[in-house]
């Protein structure tokens, strides 16, 4: 079985970009994202950390935007519309969940389209399900999507099945999939015989967000599986693929960690800097 791991893909991305940046720093341009992030939950800290470290690898900047966990929503609004207005920067990235008196709503409609790049607001998806060509799909599907260019996987004419149907990963990628000539079927916790709709694939994509999920029964050989899930088992991270049990069945598995997860801070850095490029243009 061969393993597509994600740092290849990392080292692929960031070597284009940091071209990319360079000749934007002759402009006098510092591709810049606006992290907006209410309170100091770990995870949030953590994805801070490491698109920052990414960032500045490339020469690019992240500007943290700290809001205290009891904040308005009139606070945080204006400091969405702040990063709208500040032309130095070129994507704002906004935290969820938030605190549950904050809501939202609101900021779907407010951010700005142009820098939305994880496709926070409403504007975002109406371009990506169009296929505007200026449009910022949700970091983890693009991860999925980088993947697999970078592993010269062609998707014309295969049978691709989806397990999930969120707005953040399953819908998004149902999309972008069907754009590069896949035939794509999305499934959920609810569909009738799943094992069966997953075998039927050529590829299966797991975005459930149920720790092993996938068992050996859901594969079937010569499949290539792309495990996007992120869940704690005990005090194990794993995927929604049960990757013991299908390793021996299948041509090719992404490992949880280590996969997708890994790509997804390149991508934020890929489309901040399609951005800032746009901004000159």
């Amino acid at each position: 079985m061969k393993e597509l791991r994600g740092m290849p893909v990392v080292k692929a991305m960031t070597a284009k970009l940091s071209e990319e940046v360079k000749d934007l720093a002759g402009q006098g341009i510092t591709p810049t994202l606006a992290i907006v992030r209410v309170g100091a939950r770990p995870d949030d800290l953590s994805y801070e950390r490491g698109a920052t470290k990414r960032f500045t690898s490339v020469g690019a900047a992240v500007k943290v935007l700290e809001l205290p966990e009891t904040c308005t929503q009139e606070e945080l609004e204006a400091t969405v519309r702040g990063a709208n207005e500040d032309a130095g920067v070129h994507g704002i990235l906004i935290f969820r969940p938030l605190p549950k008196h904050l809501s939202e709503e609101p900021l779907k409609a407010l951010i700005a389209p142009e820098k939305d790049v994880d496709c926070f607001g409403n504007a975002g998806y109406a371009n990506l399900f169009i296929g505007a060509k200026d449009a910022y799909p949700p970091c983890t599907p693009q991860a999925v999507v980088e993947l697999i260019d970078h592993y010269g996987i062609d998707l014309t004419g295969k049978k691709v099945t989806i397990v999930g149907r969120s707005l953040v990963v399953g819908k998004p990628l149902m999309v972008m999939l069907l754009a590069k000539n896949a035939t794509v079927k999305v499934c959920h916790t609810r569909t009738r015989d799943l094992a069966a709709e997953c075998r039927d694939a050529e590829i299966v994509v797991a975005a459930a967000g149920v720790a092993k999920m996938l068992k050996a029964d859901f594969v079937a050989p010569g499949q290539i599986v792309i495990d996007v899930g992120i869940n704690m088992d005990g005090d194990t991270l794993c995927g929604d693929v049960d990757a013991e049990a299908v390793s021996g069945i299948v041509d090719a598995l992404t490992p949880v960690p280590g996969g997708i997860g890994t790509i997804t801070t390149a991508v934020l850095l890929k489309h901040t800097v399609m951005s800032a490029r746009r901004s000159v243009q």
